[in-house]
């Protein structure tokens, strides 16, 4: 392959993890789905990391799979492979949320499908303003395979993400935000540079702090209110006694910036 199909980058205490197949909209192949893997694998094992961009080169953020190489398995009816192109991207998306480091999205233009999913899987999501939201799958006879059928319900609404999928209808930034999809709409020209910087804000806190806030909210989120509220009671218990809280009360009654310690 002549040109790398993920990028990384380091900015300060914020890895970078950009698609780079501008040229086919950043559909995502089994490369991609490995390349986006391996970019944050490489981040979390970097004491020096402390938050992920992902996002996309070109105008459009992601269209979802690459149907060319699902259509080439499909004609030589190669299930082994199939299977392993749905798990591959059920990774992808689950590793986003499991990593203790925050993960922040950033979209512009179309994030469909597959796209869609990947972008699900991110903790928090920043949009352009021309950004489009849509999942295309019942368009072509297909169902979700990376998550979408499950996350998108946990985060929109249940009839939301039935219309959305059913349909194949597509949403505007706005909507998207007003549905709770979309934590900030931004404009075009600032995608990259506002959520490089909420990255950065993120980064200042306790990795400590924040990977446990994020690992509690997914841990709770399908238990029983009792049974969760008792998870975050004995994690809030054990937080009390780390370095990193021992600092920020020191810094607040020093009246100073906290300095929390390296992942």
């Amino acid at each position: 392959m002549s040109e790398k199909v993920v990028l990384s980058k380091v900015d300060g205490s914020v890895g970078l993890i950009i698609i780079n197949r501008a040229d086919k909209f950043n559909c995502l192949s089994m490369d991609v789905h490995q390349g986006l893997q391996d970019a944050l694998k490489t981040y979390e094992e970097n004491p020096a990391i402390r938050a992920i961009l992902l996002c996309s080169e070109g105008k459009h953020f992601c269209t979802g799979a690459d149907l060319d190489e699902v259509q080439v398995t499909i004609a030589a009816n190669d299930k082994n492979t199939l299977r392993d192109f749905v798990e591959l991207g059920h990774r992808t998306c689950t590793s986003f949320e499991q990593t203790s480091l925050p993960v922040v999205g950033a979209v512009q233009g179309f994030c469909l499908a597959g796209g869609l999913e990947i972008s699900l899987g991110c903790d928090l999501l920043f949009a352009a303003d021309d950004a489009v939201f849509g999942d295309q799958h019942a368009n072509y006879g297909l169902i979700p395979g990376w998550g979408g059928s499950q996350r998108l319900p946990r985060i929109i609404g249940f009839r939301r993400a039935l219309d959305l999928m059913m349909s194949g209808r597509r949403l505007k930034a706005q909507e998207a935000h007003e549905w709770g999809m979309v934590n900030y709409v931004v404009s075009a020209n600032e995608l990259r540079a506002k959520a490089l910087e909420y990255c950065q804000l993120l980064a200042s806190k306790s990795a400590d702090g924040l990977g446990m806030m994020k690992d509690l909210a997914y841990s709770g989120a399908d238990l029983p209110l009792e049974s969760a509220l008792k998870l975050e009671e004995n994690e809030a218990v054990k937080g009390l006694v780390s370095d990193d809280v021992k600092e920020g009360l020191a810094a607040f009654s020093e009246r100073r910036e906290p300095v929390f310690k390296s992942r």
